[in-house]
């Protein structure tokens, strides 16, 4: 199925590695016009060079350095029909273990990371007239961990901004959808196998995390299974659907809705 990418500009934050790269490289195979960034160059330029690519090193906490990333995506490209907030990472510790400067990182991170890509690129999005945002999310925005406590509420509270957006939105032609994330197989669960140095293999050590989380299909996700979703709810063939979120778990989601 051709998903209409042709002709169409999006930005991915946080596209260097993980769910961002993948949703990068599965939007230029699509035949989209695609802008990144990420806080390495180096990461960046391991993407490769591509005529319909433009990178930048932008942290997305900063709003002068995003304002720039947007004005170079309109003058590379022309414009912008889609946005992906994907920058973001979690923060193991629970309450009796977080300061005041966890709570704040935290918050700021998650917000910043959707408010000020949004905010640089909201006029190009209205201009596009069929312009779709995703959040990605994670399923603790539904089902919070003591363990990730600070980030478990950033993200609920994210859930609930996207939720307000995509009404709000409407009206200007621009989607507003989530995607809530399970245990999404990259470096970090590689770095935390040989952490632990149990002697089991990777897939076993994978398999036991995967019954310990209760994870109904047994293993970890693929971050091209992420960057699917990702890339159907930005296509125009999805012009019916905003303010839903799709979970893309595995099964570990409990909740109804």
């Amino acid at each position: 199925m051709d998903l209409g990418f042709a002709g169409r500009t999006v930005l991915v934050t946080g596209g260097s590695s993980g769910v961002g790269l993948a949703t990068v490289r599965m939007l230029l195979d699509e035949g989209a016009r695609v802008a990144t960034c990420g806080r390495r160059a180096g990461a960046l330029q391991e993407i490769g060079p591509h005529e319909r690519l433009h990178t930048a090193v932008c942290d997305v906490r900063d709003p002068g350095a995003v304002a720039r990333l947007v004005d170079g995506v309109r003058e590379r490209f022309g414009g912008l029909d889609g946005l992906v907030n994907n920058a973001g990472q979690s923060r193991m510790k629970g309450f009796a273990a977080c300061t005041g400067e966890d709570w704040r990182d935290e918050l700021e991170l998650k917000f910043a990371g959707v408010l000020n890509p949004l905010q640089a690129a909201l006029p190009l999005l209205r201009a596009s007239g069929n312009a779709s945002v995703v959040n990605v999310n994670a399923v603790l925005a539904k089902e919070p961990s003591p363990r990730l406590i600070t980030t478990s509420a950033a993200r609920a509270g994210i859930l609930n901004l996207s939720k307000s957006l995509s009404t709000e939105l409407a009206a200007d032609g621009i989607r507003v959808n989530s995607v809530c994330l399970g245990l999404v197989d990259t470096g970090q669960w590689t770095r935390r196998h040989a952490a632990a140095a149990t002697g089991e293999s990777y897939q076993e050590w994978q398999a036991a995390l995967a019954a310990d989380r209760g994870i109904a299909l047994g293993r970890l996700g693929r971050a091209e299974e992420v960057a699917y979703a990702i890339t159907g709810l930005l296509s125009p063939r999805a012009s019916y659907i905003t303010g839903t979120t799709v979970d893309v778990c595995g099964g570990i989601s409990r909740a109804i809705a």
